[in-house]
C-alpha cells in the first residue's frame, strides 16, 4: 500500500522546503523527495556559493581604498581555489540547516529519485508514497542552443563554475544576465582574463538601460573585455582550449580561451519523473500553473522554476507559500509578478522592482523621474561607497511604476520599494515617512521627492 501523506513535494530547493513548511504549519502530514542535495540548486550551487566568491572579490577591491581610508596594506597573493572551496563549504553547512527544518517541522525525507506513478503516488526507489496533494518544485536545467552547448570540461555552465577551484587563465562567458556578469566580476578580481559576449546592445540586458550603462562602465574600469550586439555566436572545445566565434559589426571574429562559460538562460526541469503517468500538463518547457500554482490536475501544484519565469529563488519560495496555503483551504493572495524585486551582486550590485523606463514608453503610460547619483550622498561619500544611483519611476497619481537601484548594498534597499509597490502606495507616504540620517537609504525617499521636482538635498 505505500505510505500515505497529505501532501507530498518533489524537490527540496527553496520553493519545495519553504512549501512543505507551510504545509506543515497549516496541519498536513507531509513528505518531501529530494535526490541529491537539501536546499537545491540554490543553496548548492547557485544563490549561497556564488555570494560567497562575490564577497571575496569585492574584498580585493576594497583593499585599493584602504590606504584613502588610513590603512596600509600590501595584497601579497590571491586564492581563487580557497575563495571557491569557502563558498561549497558554506553551502554545506547550510544545507544542514534545511535537514534541520525538516526535523523541526516533523517533514519525512525521503532521498531518491522521485517519479509520479498515478495522479496519487509517486514512487522513491523502492518506497511508495500516496498522496492527496502534491507540490512539483524540481527547478531548472541549462537551456542549449546548437553551437551553445555544455561539454562540462571547457564549456561549462554555472554549476561546474561554482566548483572551480583552479581558476583559468582566461574564459569567455557568453550571455550578460546575472549570472555571467556575475561570474565575470568574481574572475576578473582573481586576476583571469574575462570576455562577455552578449547578442543584446547592453549588459543585464532585462534591467533599465542606467543600470545596465551603470555596471558596463565598472566592468571597464575593472578591465572587463565586453562584445555586446554580437548577431551569432558560438562555442568550440578545441582540447586545449576554446574558440568564441562572433558575429560583430558584420564580421565574423573568433576568440580563444582557456575555457568558456555558456550562461543563455534555463528551462524547468519536467522529463525523467512521470509527468505523462500523473496527466500533468507543460508549455514551452515548464509546467501549466493557474494563479495558484495548481496545475491542469487540481491535486497537483507546481511552484519555482518549473513553473515559468521569473527563476528566482526568492519567487520559488513565495510561490511555495501560496500553494500550501491554497492547498490547504486558505485564500491566499495572488503574487503580481511586476512586484518581484531583482537582484544582480556584481559590484555596484543591481536591485530592481517594476517597470524601466523603456517598457513605460513601449506601453504608453506616462511618468516622472527621480534619479539621484550617490557621489551626492553624505555616507555614501563617507563610506567611499559612490558608484551607481536610486532612480523611481512616478506614475499621474504618485504611484511607484518603477525602481532602479544601483550601489555596493542595492540588492539590501530594494526591500522599501517593493513593500511600497505592494501596499500600493503613493509619493505622499514616502515623503511622511521619517529617514534616518546619515544613511544610503534615505536616497530611497529623496529620489521620489526629485521625481515630484521637490528634493532637499541634490
Amino acid at each position: 500500500m505505500g505510505k500515505k501523506f497529505d501532501v507530498v513535494v518533489l524537490g527540496a530547493g527553496p520553493g519545495g522546503y519553504v512549501a512543505a513548511i507551510r504545509a506543515s504549519q497549516l496541519g498536513k502530514k507531509v513528505a518531501i523527495v529530494e535526490k541529491e542535495h537539501m536546499g537545491g540548486v540554490c543553496l548548492n550551487k547557485g544563490c549561497i556559493p556564488t555570494k560567497a566568491v562575490l564577497k571575496s572579490a569585492h574584498s580585493v577591491h576594497e583593499i585599493e581604498d584602504f590606504k584613502d581610508l588610513g590603512i596600509n596594506v600590501d595584497l601579497k597573493g590571491l586564492d581563487g581555489s580557497q575563495a571557491v572551496k569557502r563558498a561549497n563549504k558554506i553551502a554545506s553547512k547550510i544545507s544542514k540547516g534545511v535537514d534541520y527544518l525538516m526535523k523541526k517541522n516533523k517533514i519525512e525525507v525521503f532521498k531518491g529519485h522521485g517519479e509520479f506513478t498515478s495522479k496519487t503516488e509517486i514512487k522513491v526507489g523502492k518506497e511508495t508514497l500516496q498522496f492527496s496533494q502534491c507540490i512539483i518544485a524540481t527547478g531548472a536545467k541549462y537551456r542549449t542552443f546548437p553551437g551553445l552547448e555544455h561539454d562540462g570540461k571547457r564549456l561549462i555552465g554555472a554549476w561546474e563554475a561554482i566548483k572551480l577551484e583552479k581558476l583559468p587563465k582566461s574564459i569567455g562567458i557568453i550571455g550578460a544576465g546575472a549570472i555571467g556578469v556575475e561570474f565575470a566580476y568574481f574572475w576578473n578580481a582573481f586576476g583571469v582574463d574575462v570576455h562577455i559576449f552578449e547578442l543584446q546592445k547592453n549588459l543585464l540586458p532585462i534591467e533599465d538601460l542606467d543600470s545596465s550603462k551603470e555596471v558596463e562602465k565598472a566592468y571597464k574600469k575593472y578591465g572587463v573585455k565586453m562584445s555586446l550586439g554580437v548577431e551569432k555566436v558560438s562555442a568550440t572545445n578545441n582540447g586545449k582550449d576554446i574558440t568564441i566565434t562572433a558575429v560583430e559589426k558584420g564580421k565574423k571574429v573568433d576568440y580563444k580561451f582557456e575555457m568558456g562559460l555558456i550562461a543563455v538562460g534555463m528551462t524547468g526541469v519536467i522529463e525523467g519523473f512521470g509527468l505523462d503517468k500523473a496527466g500533468v500538463k507543460t508549455d514551452r518547457g515548464f509546467i501549466q500553473v493557474n494563479d495558484m500554482y495548481q496545475t491542469n490536475v487540481p491535486n497537483i501544484y507546481a511552484i519555482g522554476d518549473v513553473s515559468g519565469p521569473p527563476l528566482l529563488a526568492h519567487a520559488a519560495s513565495h510561490e511555495g507559500v501560496v500553494a500550501a496555503e491554497h492547498l490547504a483551504g486558505k485564500n491566499p493572495h495572488k503574487i503580481d509578478k511586476m512586484n518581484i524585486p531583482g537582484c544582480t551582486y556584481c559590484q555596484p550590485q543591481v536591485a530592481s522592482v517594476g517597470y524601466t523606463e523603456r517598457a513605460l514608453k513601449e506601453k504608453g503610460i506616462k511618468y516622472s523621474v527621480g534619479k539621484l547619483p550617490f557621489t551626492a550622498n553624505g555616507k555614501a561619500v563617507a563610506s567611499n561607497e559612490t558608484d551607481g544611483f536610486v532612480k523611481t519611476l512616478l506614475g499621474e497619481y504618485g504611484e511607484l511604476l518603477g525602481a532602479h537601484i544601483v550601489g555596493t548594498h542595492a540588492t539590501e534597499l530594494i526591500h522599501e520599494y517593493t513593500l511600497f509597490r505592494q501596499m500600493e502606495g503613493i509619493d505622499e507616504e514616502i515623503f511622511a515617512t521619517v529617514h534616518p540620517h546619515p544613511t544610503l537609504g534615505e536616497w530611497l525617499a529623496e529620489s521620489v521627492m526629485a521625481a515630484k521636482n521637490r528634493a532637499l538635498n541634490f
